[in-house]
């Protein structure tokens, strides 16, 4: 597991706990969790393959959207975390999706590119739209609708009544350093948030 991401989430995460991951894919993050902390996993996710590839792992998977899935399928604090990682900007609703989460479990993760980002701005500021480790498509092709930064997020949080527990910055290396640690939001290319309901 080279994902530094997914390390700091597990760090987040008590050992022996209830972990739902929406958008799971193959299960990777999941599986890592099962092998390091001991967790009881479902994932959400709504492609075929990725689903058959989380079974493969033994690993128990919903097939459904997770947008309209959650109320049908999930009881409220019914786990002791909800994860999403690097989809919160494909959905249409993601305040929608943030509330679920904090409605489904005791705390939520979350991770997402940072727009703030310098090199997205220097590209919205030359006139196009910005491409880069974190937003790898063209404005055409992109699952991306609802992109913000992390003063958008935090702001976002605050309007909903979450209470933000824990917060890191990566660069797209999965690194942290000095200059994300003292501008955040403009040099920081992911965001990793937990959060709660007030």
């Amino acid at each position: 597991m080279n994902r530094k991401d997914f390390k700091i989430i597990a760090e987040w995460i008590q050992k022996d706990s209830t972990v739902l991951d929406l958008g799971c894919g193959d299960s990777t993050l999941l599986d890592y969790l099962v092998s390091n902390k001991n967790i009881s996993g479902y994932g959400f996710e709504k492609d075929i393959d990725e689903v058959q590839e989380s079974i493969k792992k033994n690993i128990n998977v919903i097939q459904s959207d997770f947008n309209t899935g959650l109320a049908e399928y999930i009881d409220s604090n019914f786990f002791d975390y909800s994860i999403m990682t690097q989809a919160l900007q494909e959905n249409k609703n993601p305040d929608h999706i943030i509330l679920e989460m904090v409605r489904v479990s005791r705390e939520g993760i979350i991770t997402f590119p940072n727009m703030g980002f310098w090199k997205n701005r220097l590209q919205l500021g030359l006139g196009r739209m910005p491409i880069s480790k974190s937003l790898p498509n063209q404005w055409f092709d992109t699952p991306n609708i609802h992109l913000c930064t992390l003063n958008d997020f935090e702001k976002l949080c605050e309007d909903l009544k979450i209470t933000i527990l824990e917060k890191k910055v990566l660069n797209n290396r999965y690194s942290s350093n000095l200059l994300l640690k003292i501008l955040p939001n403009f040099f920081g290319e992911i965001a990793l948030y937990r959060f709660k309901k007030y």
